[in-house]
């Protein structure tokens, strides 16, 4: 696999509504760490990181100064935006160099290093890629309380973070899409545009910590690894 340096973007101004916390829900813990804690130390450890950037709610600043100041893999704070879109962009728009971007949920903290590296390398190749897992459940179509249909699992996959990107071309989308477009993911973007995703199969640890059975599963997640 070829072994491709990145940097990536990690949206972190989120406000923690469906978890009810009162604060930012990456401030939670998970153990003795906090959700951000863990998803940074996954790329703390991967030397091909070459920088992360999180974009936060500037009334945090100075935690998040705190939290990412043991780090050696360089950590820039930039100010996020009203919607999760707009902070990306932020992000995006702070890296001078071209090459691969990551942008990925700061609440994936199980996210593994091969998984990164599988989803760079086919960036690297078709220029946009996600993380995806097979839909397990039965899905229907409804409208109000009433079935419409079920949808054929076969054609679903649920779609994950870390997505991949050349720089240029995400950024390229984002600025075309801020005014006009407000995608769930950034591949949502891509797919605006006209342009292809590619796939790369995931794993179903790499949870997105939301509600508090959530944390639930983490705790578990982190004794199955010996955390």
């Amino acid at each position: 696999m070829i072994e491709q340096t990145y940097r990536v973007v990690i949206p972190a101004a989120g406000a923690g509504k469906r978890m009810g916390a009162d604060r930012n829900k990456l401030m939670l813990l998970l153990r003795d760490r906090s959700i951000i804690e863990w998803t940074l130390d996954v790329f703390e450890a991967d030397p091909l990181c070459e920088e992360i950037i999180l974009a936060i709610n500037p009334a945090e600043q100075v935690w998040f100064e705190q939290v990412t100041d043991r780090y050696a893999t360089p950590v820039r704070l930039v100010a996020g935006g009203r919607e999760r879109q707009e902070s990306v962009l932020r992000g995006l728009e702070v890296i001078e160099a071209p090459g691969i971007v990551l942008i990925h949920d700061g609440a994936r903290p199980f996210i593994e290093q091969t998984a990164i590296h599988a989803v760079v390398a086919a960036a690297v190749e078709h220029k946009a890629a996600i993380l995806a897992v097979p839909v397990k459940d039965t899905v229907k179509r409804i409208t109000g309380a009433t079935i419409v249909e079920t949808v054929p699992r076969d054609e679903l996959m649920a779609a994950q973070t870390p997505q991949a990107f050349d720089l240029d071309t995400i950024r390229t989308v984002h600025q075309k899409a801020a005014e006009h477009y407000l995608g769930t993911d950034d591949a949502s973007l891509i797919e605006w545009d006209g342009g292809k995703v590619t796939l790369v199969t995931g794993q179903y640890e790499n949870i997105k910590v939301t509600t508090p059975d959530d944390l639930w599963f983490g705790e578990a997640i982190l004794m199955k690894r010996g955390k």
